[in-house]
């Protein structure tokens, strides 16, 4: 009795036409998937066209759930890696991407304890609308000169010098930026821990558009971990493919 031949919806050999369909991708995007590594050896015959099989398909959709969650430039890395026969570097390029992703949900998440901390603080339009001198500042905040200094050579604050005098001339946006500083100081935050924020805060333009910022960013991070480990789902069974066809 014959052995059965493969199933229809994975045929023996595929023309690059027909993984270019599969991915929705262009025939030269085949192409260059084979020079990047994103596909495993293609074999050729001898009048020189490309073979691909079963195993370039599985490769192909493992490399493109995998992008969704990695994106593409570390999603071409695994599978590069996984193809140069280096499976342990795959899974720490895996490892590294996670971890960035926690290091990132870590700070969205001191970002929003910071911000709860400035709820209690007075309204941004209190801010004095003119240039304010480093005496003044002081005085309005309740703390010395010499802090608005140290603040200033942690790179917190960028107050202007005027010319001529070298006096520093803080703009209305400076001084709700070291009320911030304060706020987070009385709370016990590091000046390194205060940086990322204020950066978000002055990106953002306040309070308010930072918290519609976080909660944004908190959903496409909810999204981009899902993604993620589909994509590692989508790894696992081919990784467990390759094991089954070289065992």
């Amino acid at each position: 009795m014959p052995e059965p031949g493969p199933p229809s919806s994975a045929p023996a050999r595929l023309r690059p036409v027909d993984l270019a369909r599969l991915s929705g991708v262009s025939t030269q995007q085949i192409r260059n998937y084979e020079e990047a590594g994103v596909l495993p050896p293609v074999p050729r015959t001898d009048s020189g066209y490309r073979v691909f099989g079963d195993a370039h398909r599985r490769a192909l959709l493992t490399y493109r759930a995998l992008s969704k969650g990695y994106g593409a430039v570390v999603a071409t890395r695994i599978m590069r890696t996984v193809h140069e026969g280096d499976v342990p570097g795959a899974l720490a390029l895996v490892d590294e991407a996670h971890a960035a992703l926690h290091a990132e949900r870590v700070s969205l998440r001191a970002t929003r304890e910071a911000l709860e901390t400035l709820a209690g603080e007075p309204p941004e339009e209190d801010v004095p609308g003119t240039d304010l001198l480093i005496g003044e500042v002081a005085a309005l905040l309740g703390v010395r000169t010499s802090t608005l200094r140290v603040w200033e050579a942690a790179g917190l604050l960028s107050p202007r010098r005027a010319r001529g005098t070298g006096y520093r001339h803080y703009a209305p946006d400076e001084v709700r930026d070291a009320r911030f500083i304060l706020a987070l100081r009385r709370n016990h935050y590091l000046l390194d821990h205060i940086r990322p924020v204020l950066e978000d805060l002055r990106r953002e333009g306040g309070t308010g558009a930072l918290r519609s910022a976080i909660t944004t960013r908190h959903t496409a991070l909810t999204s981009r971990t899902a993604a993620m480990l589909e994509g590692a789902g989508h790894l696992h069974t081919y990784l467990t493919t390759l094991t089954t066809l070289t065992t």
